[in-house]
């Protein structure tokens, strides 16, 4: 082996494992054993892409002239279509020209936006927890995250008020998403007006992460981030089509709101990709202009897993609450269970250290796998993350299993 091989930049060390990955890894080898898992971790729909899309996709790609390299700036008709979407959706006027760019799923966009702005040493506020990639855009660009804690007790916002003057002064983006990803939470428009006024008096960017968006329960209905008067002044906002047309692996979402904003992301980009291949675009437009009903089909699946989901804990007495939005389930450790010596065997020594032990102990013991709190920041521990994305049968089941150590 050749060491000088090993020597990865600083910036990559600073990476922590990415929590997806590691997780997959213990999926594969129970798998390879044999075992019957029933996955409740990554957060990837079950169901398949809408037919109509599929098939505008499949007319697209037998056009020769979708073959070639995509514009950087994306469609016009696609970026037209994101304009009309939030019109329809929001009431929020968006001007195709300058202020949409289609991304290669938002997670790219996300993780590039901070090479946009942070110089080395900048700090960027980040919630704790959080999907990991805020922090890994910081970190590969030089900055640096200072975590904003999302607490129970505070509805999992971040307090504001909180946050040292000093920070403040240094900071260049924050990054907030409701509904959140992993605690499912919400946000109103006072939270939002806080924000665009936090935002001004500290001249800090807002990253409005808005991919969960479409997944609402019991007739609530999230809001955009834009809605705020003056948001569009000091934010851009990340969406996606991956949860709300069942197209993950397409990778095609966008970044609007401030046209400086946008501009700049675009700028990154151009140096790094050449665009969304065009026929996945057109794909795109007809998910967006498509039939609702598909979208209000999908939430009541999701409502109904979700609601026996619930029932079904709440009946081992491991109280959980249903949340209005996305396909999580956000939960407390429990802190009695039969299963307390097999996690002080597995070296957890309190609710509060213990979500990857925890987590492993499902899988060995009951074959379920979860996402440990922890994963997603520090301020995740004593917390698990359950996905509703398997059937209704199989929830059932993992409840059965639950039993057997609860």
């Amino acid at each position: 082996m050749v060491n000088w091989l090993n020597k990865e930049s600083k910036k990559l060390q600073r990476l922590p494992p990415y929590l997806f990955l590691e997780i997959d890894k213990a999926k594969r080898k129970a798998r390879q054993e044999g075992r019957d898992i029933i996955d409740l971790g990554v957060g990837d729909p079950d169901q398949p892409t809408p037919a109509h899309i599929i098939e505008k996709l499949y007319q697209a790609a037998r056009d020769p002239s979708t073959h070639r390299y995509a514009l950087d700036q994306g469609l016009l008709g696609l970026r037209k279509a994101i304009a009309q979407w939030y019109v329809q959706r929001f009431n929020v006027q968006l001007d195709p020209e300058t202020e949409i760019l289609p991304l290669i799923g938002s997670k790219e966009g996300i993780a590039h936006f901070p090479l946009a702005f942070l110089n080395d040493g900048d700090y960027s506020l980040v919630p704790d927890p959080c999907y990991p990639p805020y922090k890994g855009g910081i970190i590969l660009a030089g900055g640096k995250p200072y975590l904003m804690p999302l607490k129970e007790e505070n509805a999992f916002l971040p307090d504001l008020k909180k946050i040292p003057l000093n920070i403040r002064r240094k900071a260049k983006l924050m990054y907030i998403n409701y509904p959140n990803n992993p605690t499912a939470s919400i946000a109103e428009e006072y939270f939002y007006k806080d924000v665009v006024s936090f935002a001004n008096k500290n001249k800090i960017i807002v990253i409005s992460d808005l991919a969960y968006s479409e997944i609402a329960y019991d007739g609530y209905r999230p809001s955009s981030f834009l809605e705020v008067e003056g948001a569009k002044d000091v934010g851009i906002e990340f969406h996606s089509l991956s949860k709300t047309y069942n197209m993950t692996g397409w990778r095609i979402g966008w970044a609007c709101g401030n046209a400086k904003l946008v501009s700049a992301l675009a700028k990154v980009k151009s140096n790094i990709d050449s665009g969304i291949f065009s026929a996945i675009q057109l794909a795109g437009i007809a998910a967006l202009e498509g039939p609702e009903q598909q979208i209000k089909d999908m939430c009541q699946l999701y409502q109904e897993r979700r609601d026996t989901l619930i029932r079904g804990l709440n009946s081992l007495g491991w109280y959980a609450s249903a949340p209005k939005a996305t396909f999580y389930v956000w939960l407390n450790i429990p802190k009695k269970t039969n299963a307390s010596t097999s996690l002080r065997r597995h070296g957890a020594r309190s609710r509060t250290t213990s979500s990857i032990k925890f987590s492993t102990l499902l899988l060995e013991k009951a074959n379920i796998v979860v996402t440990p709190g922890v994963g997603f920041g520090k301020y995740g521990e004593g917390y698990i993350r359950m996905a509703l994305t398997v059937s209704v049968e199989r929830i059932r089941e993992a409840v059965e299993r639950l039993k057997r150590i609860l």
